[in-house]
């Protein structure tokens, strides 16, 4: 302690549980100030993936389709997650075949741009598939 008053510096403690416990004299604002930037510098760094949502009907027309499947391949280019979502109403909850056709020909249309992450299942009236888009 007295080293750490002559050169004008704080006494840190580095690691308390060590036998003896290990110290360090330092300048403790600027270690704390230094800390702080590189954790800014690695939360820059990082990218944030977000989930984006398609949504379909089981009977959705080919044009339709294609408008819909193109922001799927945009969404994943960007490097985001997609739900694909098939919503039934009434009496298309008799056709759950006609869905799941449907979600099996967006897998397939979807192989070069991401992997399916979830299979397609059913959660109340629609069903849910998640693609993942493939590392770069």
């Amino acid at each position: 302690m007295e080293l750490a008053r002559d050169a004008g510096l704080d006494l840190v403690e580095i690691s308390p549980n060590a036998k003896p416990p290990v110290c360090k004299i330092m300048d403790f604002g600027k270690f704390k100030y230094e800390q702080q930037k590189k954790d800014s510098e690695t939360r820059k760094k990082q990218k944030i993936i977000e989930v984006k949502e398609v949504k379909f009907r089981p009977n959705t027309d080919t044009n339709d389709y294609d408008v819909k499947m193109r922001n799927v391949f945009k969404f994943l280019e960007n490097g985001d997650k997609v739900k694909v979502t098939l919503r039934f109403r009434g009496r298309e909850m008799a056709h759950l075949n006609l869905g799941r056709k449907l979600l099996e020909r967006v897998a397939v249309d979807v192989e070069e741009h991401g992997k399916v992450d979830m299979i397609p299942k059913m959660e109340g009236r629609q069903m849910v598939m998640m693609v993942n888009p493939l590392r770069k």
